[in-house]
């Protein structure tokens, strides 16, 4: 039978019933997510208004850069399973982001000056290897904090997405507000203080993440390899794909390649070290996330409209009665704020009675409010006529559905893809999560690209064309969220719940070597 287990990291006692090093990622991650957000919500109007991009090039651009910050997850996670350790990778990718997050406040004087937008490059570059550094590796210390088999992993995964969601949410909306009523400067600045905020809560708590996500050969790392230590030849490798992203984020048609290369050769991989080196469950286990994991890219291709198309459609369709259109970006993070305690006293009260859907199902559900969430936008607008502003009821009604649809997948699918993996692929599984949702990000852009308004003409023909394509899209989603229902009870039973085990009871039993042990339940270590 499930149950929470006791372990090393409850003697220094709890918070709320969890280890009080879950808080300190929970603020760390708060105040990233203050500044990638607060910087999202502005980036699209950024590039239409202030460095005059089309909207369909804006579109492809937003595409290509949020692709990449899903993409560098995949190099950051294996760095730190192969050397770095987690929390170093963390610490160094905030680093990044704070150096990227205050180069964003140059400005320049906008239009196409060449020189002002490779400064505008360059802070992309780095706030997407900084996130790659972060991202995959702060998810995996939080699963580190509990064992496989504990009943609060699903909870714990839910506050860390509140932490997420809750800097998201004032990001959004204070940056939104500056930026788009003082100046860029001043919405990009305010991003970059908040970065600052969660690199020094993370140095500070380090003592209460009592030795989790540290090197797994701290002694290797310390080595030197051409005469510099080999931690610093990985930092130094970080700024190389700084120099790398500069450029590849200037040439969008690259990311699409490299999606399709990189994204056939990481699941190929994955599925080969799955089917000749792990054994039966641990395989079926791998063949389940991989199905979570191809079917969250079409859930992120038309989430992430957010961003960009429905941003714009924000802005140009909705009477907003003066209020900014970056600052509904707001929504969905408040949304989840208020809603995710809920969802987790809603799993834990239904999985105590044998009641809750399993994460197969949970997505199959995502799908389905995602598509109505479209559909509901695309009502209410032609029901007041198509040359009268959209009431904004239906922007909140929108993202009220896609926040309940992402609740169901994504604190779930993090969760999912920790306890899914051999504790030697943790990082490498949940970089591929991000890559899933990369390659929805890059997907998100050309569709939003295919609502630019150049593209329509006549009054009223650039709103008639982005409904239409949120009518196509949300069908397919809705068809697709029945599709993942009908096969949940298949890829539930490729999971193997009923056998999964934790680490150190494996390791006790010689079924694990020490560095696999290790990986879930590290013993307290220096820096």
């Amino acid at each position: 039978m499930t149950k929470a287990y006791a372990q090393p990291g409850d003697a220094a006692g709890t918070f709320l019933g969890h280890p009080k090093g879950l808080f300190v990622l929970f603020f760390a991650e708060m105040w990233e997510r203050f500044s990638y957000y607060g910087m999202r919500a502005l980036l699209i109007f950024y590039l239409t208004k202030h460095w005059l991009f089309s909207d369909g090039e804006s579109g492809v651009i937003y595409g290509a850069y949020t692709a990449l910050v899903y993409i560098t997850p995949v190099l950051g996670g294996y760095l730190a399973d192969k050397w770095l350790g987690q929390r170093k990778a963390v610490l160094y990718g905030a680093v990044l982001l704070t150096f990227g997050h205050f180069i964003m406040g140059f400005e320049g004087d906008g239009g196409q000056d060449p020189a002002s937008l490779n400064i505008f490059w360059l802070a992309l570059a780095f706030i997407i290897v900084g996130s790659g550094f972060l991202k995959a590796n702060i998810s995996v210390i939080v699963g580190q904090l509990y064992p496989r088999t504990d009943v609060r992993r699903d909870g714990a995964y839910t506050i860390f997405y509140m932490g997420i969601n809750l800097g998201a949410f004032l990001g959004s909306l204070l940056c939104g507000y500056l930026g788009e009523t003082y100046g860029w400067a001043y919405g990009f600045g305010a991003a970059g203080f908040g970065m600052l905020l969660g690199l020094i809560v993370f140095i500070w708590g380090k003592p209460l993440l009592l030795g989790r996500g540290e090197a797994p050969d701290p002694a290797k790392l310390a080595a030197p390899v051409m005469g510099i230590k080999l931690e610093w030849l990985l930092y130094l490798v970080g700024l190389v794909a700084v120099a790398v992203c500069w450029w590849m984020v200037q040439n969008q048609a690259i990311v699409g390649t490299l999606l399709g290369i990189a994204g056939a050769v990481l699941v190929a991989y994955v599925i080969f070290t799955a089917v000749v080196k792990l054994p039966r469950e641990d395989r079926d286990r791998i063949f389940a996330a991989m199905f979570l994991i191809l079917g969250s890219i079409l859930f992120w291709a038309l989430f992430e409209q957010a961003g960009s198309s429905l941003n714009l459609f924000t802005d140009r369709y909705v009477d907003r009665a003066g209020v900014p259109a970056s600052v509904f970006q707001s929504l969905n993070a408040g949304y989840i704020v208020l809603l995710a305690p809920l969802f987790a006293a809603l799993w834990t009260w239904l999985g105590r009675r044998n009641m809750e859907p399993s994460a197969p199902a949970k997505f199959g559900l995502a799908m389905l409010q995602l598509g109505l969430g479209f559909l509901v936008l695309k009502w209410g607008a032609e029901a007041v006529g198509m040359g009268v502003a959209t009431p904004v009821l239906f922007i909140f009604l929108i993202y009220l559905l896609h926040t309940t649809g992402e609740l169901c997948l994504s604190p779930v699918g993090l969760s999912a893809m920790n306890r899914l993996s051999p504790a030697h692929m943790a990082s490498l599984i949940m970089g591929t999560w991000f890559f899933a949702s990369a390659t929805g990000n890059f997907a998100a852009g050309l569709i939003a690209a295919a609502t630019g308004s150049e593209k329509a003409s006549g009054e009223g023909a650039g709103k008639a064309l982005v409904l239409d394509v949120y009518q196509t899209i949300g069908l397919w989603a809705i068809g697709f969220g029945v599709l993942v229902i009908l096969v949940s009870p298949l890829i539930k039973k490729l999971m193997h719940l009923d056998t999964l085990r934790d680490a150190d009871e494996l390791a006790g039993q010689g079924e694990l070597g020490e560095s696999q042990a290790a990986g879930v339940h590290p013993e307290p270590k220096g820096a």
